[in-house]
């Protein structure tokens, strides 16, 4: 039970930035990201050649520079040429492949044997002992989740939260919504490529094809959080996330512990992620069966 606990922190602290960067986008300037997938890959396969070379820590500005080119990318269609913000995301997605290859030096996968990662330098200070991983992990998510809510505070951040309630509105205030939107995208993008850095130098690898469904994982963990500690503040929004993710690795650990055979974990996944986006629209049925089912109780005592 220890052990799914360290890995469910361990994983959760990790991919929270996926869906801190998904409530960036999708929750504040209300825009379907799809370069979540790529971009993830994109980080990772710059973390782990920076690394590979000697350089673990440079490797994770140098991933989050590559995100946010990623984003300013999508948000330039999007904003520049009027690519519709799905297609723009895709189309970017598709050229990742590409890149993600290239900074792997035309490998599909690039492995760390023997070199030093963020994690085996953290491990030798000796702090944390055996939860150093965690300690670290959660440390970057708190670090960056601190950074985007002082952001989202600030005169540019309530121009972006803005621009995502009404664009027209943004727009006739003497807003630039382009820049709005570029800067936006390029922040939740480099948190994405933040958390694919973090994964790979943590796993020691990267594979072109490690991020397939992140985006889908991402807005799970951030509609289960919102689902139990609700919405209102940034804030509270960015401690969602984080305790979204961390319960839906505790889950996913459970169901890897279970006797269900490990070719149906696919199936399982789909469903603990179908179930997380419908949880809002079934808790809203549930309450809405009960008001009804107490109306008509009620009726009957009157008769």
């Amino acid at each position: 039970m220890l052990y799914i606990v360290q890995t469910a922190l361990e994983l959760g602290f990790q991919y929270a930035l996926v869906a801190m960067a998904l409530f960036l986008s999708y929750r504040i300037l209300d825009i379907a990201d799809m370069t979540t997938d790529g971009c993830f890959i994109l980080g990772c396969a710059v973390s782990v050649s920076c690394a590979a070379a000697g350089h673990p820590l440079m490797a994770i500005p140098a991933a989050m520079a590559s995100g946010a080119c990623a984003g300013f990318v999508t948000a330039f269609l999007q904003t520049k040429l009027g690519v519709p913000s799905i297609l723009a995301g895709i189309v970017t997605n598709t050229g990742l492949y590409t890149v993600n290859l290239m900074a792997m030096g035309w490998k599909a996968n690039q492995s760390l044997l023997r070199q030093d990662t963020i994690f085996t330098l953290f491990r030798d200070t000796g702090i944390g002992g055996d939860w150093y991983a965690i300690l670290l992990s959660g440390a970057i998510t708190v670090v960056m989740g601190a950074i985007l809510v002082a952001f989202l505070g600030t005169r540019l951040g309530l121009s972006i939260r803005a621009t995502g309630d009404n664009r027209d509105m943004v727009r006739a205030s003497s807003i630039n919504p382009t820049f709005t939107i570029t800067i936006g995208l390029c922040l939740a993008n480099a948190m994405t490529a933040l958390s694919g850095a973090v994964v790979g130098q943590a796993q020691k690898t990267a594979d072109i094809n490690g991020g397939t469904g992140i985006v889908v994982i991402g807005l799970a963990c951030l509609i289960i959080g919102e689902t139990i500690v609700g919405r209102g503040s940034m804030l509270r929004g960015a401690v969602a996330v984080v305790v979204g993710s961390i319960l839906y690795r505790v889950v996913y650990a459970l169901v890897l512990r279970s006797p269900i055979p490990i070719d149906c974990l696919k199936l399982v996944t789909a469903i603990v992620v179908a179930l997380a986006i419908a949880a809002p629209t079934l808790k809203s049925w549930a309450a809405f069966q009960a008001k009804k089912r107490k109306a008509l109780a009620s009726r009957k005592g009157e008769h």
